[in-house]
């Protein structure tokens, strides 16, 4: 599917997070400190980049695209890309999101870690 294709096309919740499984996005159940549910979390390392995206609920959906280079890629300093809206929208922009590397030099690393509660954390790797 072309760029143009998802943007004129409605992207449904689950034929979108199909196709972000499918581009390398991998997903955690964020969790609050009780265990309750809070969001759906996906994170995709790829060349120098990092592409967040979290589905809050049906109509609360924020997706960035940050440099490899940050050190909280959940609430960056600086971000090359991002939208927030409803979560059929949001979707389809990421996956309309080119493939295109960051002028930042260092490739993105990092790997999710445990945390209290159930919760998980994107750890970036220096």
């Amino acid at each position: 599917m072309s760029s143009a294709e998802v943007l004129e096309t409605q992207v449904d919740v689950e034929t979108g997070l199909q196709a972000l499984i499918g581009r390398g996005y991998q997903f955690v159940h964020e969790t609050d400190a009780d265990g309750e549910f809070e969001a759906v979390v996906g994170v995709r390392v790829h060349d120098n980049v990092v592409d967040v995206v979290r589905l809050n609920a049906e109509d609360d959906a924020v997706a960035t695209r940050v440099p490899g280079t940050e050190d909280n890629v959940f609430q960056p300093e600086k971000w090359l890309w991002r939208r927030r809206g409803e979560v059929s929208e949001v979707l389809a922009e990421v996956l309309a999101l080119p493939d295109e590397q960051s002028a930042e030099p260092a490739p993105a690393k990092g790997c999710w870690v445990p945390g209290r509660g159930g919760t998980s954390k994107w750890l970036a790797a220096r």
